[in-house]
């Protein structure tokens, strides 16, 4: 089981969970109209590194009263993953209300092979799924991470949100293993 701090900080901490999360798959603008595509996740973490989330807000803190601002250390975009039900996940069900651009949006269900596969994800053993158990006085069921699943949030955006939004923040050892795991996901060595 997963250990979390219901209190939030004053700033975005890597670890943070926040639910109600927009992504924008695209905008276009039509006769002077914008449409907006997105999708909203219900829950989301970030992956942002904290030291990189700790120096962006201690810069904004400097830049108040600086007679010259320094933006070195902004951020354009915080990184997050969505977080999905693992029963909807196992199933191959957690992303039917998405439009993928498909016929039927459905993805691999696990529930009709072996078993072995959903205890390895259950066991954190695939690289590519992260499974989180949360404790009973946080109102997440338990959840995983598909770490081919992640994009970048604007910064004021979820600044602005953060108050409202925020779930709860995993704890920093359980942190650092989803951020280790998601950095060896993503430095994997491609073979066709």
């Amino acid at each position: 089981m997963i250990r979390v701090k219901k209190t939030r900080a004053s700033r975005i901490k890597q670890g943070d969970i926040f639910k109600d999360i927009r992504y924008i798959k695209s905008y276009q603008e039509k006769r002077g109209v914008y449409e907006v595509d997105a999708i909203n996740f219900p829950l989301v973490i970030v992956l942002t590194q904290d030291c990189d989330l700790e120096q962006e807000h201690n810069q904004r803190l400097k830049n108040i009263d600086a007679e010259e601002k320094n933006h070195n250390n902004y951020l354009l975009s915080i990184l997050v993953a969505p977080l999905y039900n693992f029963e909807h996940f196992s199933g191959g069900e957690h992303l039917k209300d998405v439009d993928l651009e498909i016929v039927e949006p459905k993805m691999e269900n696990f529930n009709t092979g072996s078993k072995s596969i959903l205890k390895k994800i259950k066991q954190n053993e695939l690289p590519r799924y992260h499974y989180m158990d949360f404790p009973k006085d946080i109102p997440i069921i338990p959840s995983v991470i598909d770490f081919k699943h992640y994009f970048s949030v604007d910064t004021e955006i979820i600044k602005k949100e953060k108050n409202k939004k925020f779930v709860c923040s995993v704890r920093e050892l359980y942190r650092e293993q989803i951020s280790l795991r998601f950095a060896n996901f993503l430095s994997r060595i491609g073979l066709p």
